[in-house]
């Protein structure tokens, strides 16, 4: 009996796998042709000197690479840009989300304001850059009236800060859904609870909400670091393929690399930025994993 009972329930799973297979397979395709087999023939082009009948040379191509005082410049201004702007809109949206999370007027009207950023085509972000940031645009006429020397924004230091609001901006609303969606899952019998016990408000923060919060808080951090990577679109709108050195990101290095047709340079720095971003996920991952343990 419980043999049958056994084979039977095998025969269940074969099945019902067989069945997501069957669903899956449309994007296990898409994904195979268009991101894995693309990325390990890149890996395997890294390691050659030439695309088309090239010999094997190792990690020289590597090795160029890191000498190549374009690259470093390039990755030392996405590292700057992601390790500011990861922060400040973690903090931001995790702030505002804990607002709007309030009985507070007009909270649905600031919630969709937000969120409007995330449905903005990028033709229309560069229109707004233009409109704020240009050395006639809206901000110099404003230092202008304060009797303020203009600024050129987009070709000097204050260019970082500038891609850093503009990142904010675009990106906020999405974070504040993730963490407003945290906020409503904490059971409030844990605050009724502490409320009862006489616990003031920073110690429900932080021991309540922020407990709590913690798996969303990673999963918002990772978000956050891959949406970085994109603001590339909006710079290379508005600055084009060589910008001012300040916002001089990895993928305008790739970017140019692909126009001069040096695969090489190419697909080792796509190799680097992806083996980075491995790291870093695995990194947080295991992090979340041991601070979960810990609570437990």
């Amino acid at each position: 009996m419980a043999t049958r009972i056994w084979k039977k329930g095998v025969k269940v799973i074969r099945r019902d796998s067989a069945i997501a297979l069957l669903f899956l397979a449309p994007s296990l395709v898409g994904f195979a042709l268009f991101y894995f087999i693309p990325f390990v023939m890149g890996f395997f082009y890294s390691l050659q000197d030439n695309v088309v009948d090239g010999s094997f040379v190792g990690v020289d191509n590597y090795k160029e690479l890191l000498e190549s005082s374009s690259f470093r410049k390039a990755i030392n201004n996405t590292l700057l840009f992601t390790g500011v702007s990861v922060p400040l809109i973690i903090a931001l949206s995790l702030l505002l989300a804990l607002i709007l999370n309030q009985k507070i007027f007009f909270r649905k009207g600031l919630q969709t304001a937000f969120v409007m950023p995330l449905v903005v085509p990028i033709a229309s972000i560069v229109m707004i850059w233009q409109i704020l940031f240009d050395w006639n645009g809206t901000l110099n006429k404003w230092l202008q009236d304060m009797s303020i020397d203009r600024i050129d924004w987009m070709k000097s230091d204050w260019s970082m800060g500038v891609l850093i609001f503009v990142y904010v901006w675009k990106n906020i609303g999405y974070n504040i859904i993730l963490f407003l969606a945290g906020l409503q899952s904490i059971p409030s019998d844990y605050y009724e609870t502490a409320d009862i016990e006489g616990a003031g408000r920073f110690p429900k923060l932080l021991h309540i909400t922020m407990v709590y919060l913690t798996p969303t808080t990673f999963f918002v951090t990772l978000m956050s670091i891959l949406n970085s990577f994109k603001v590339f679109r909006e710079t290379y709108l508005i600055a084009g393929d060589y910008p001012y050195d300040r916002i001089y990101m990895l993928q305008h290095y790739m970017n140019n690399m692909f126009m001069s047709l040096d695969i090489q340079k190419l697909t080792a720095a796509a190799t680097l930025m992806v083996a980075g971003i491995l790291l870093l996920v695995s990194a947080m991952l295991y992090v979340e994993r041991r601070f979960r343990q810990f609570i437990d």
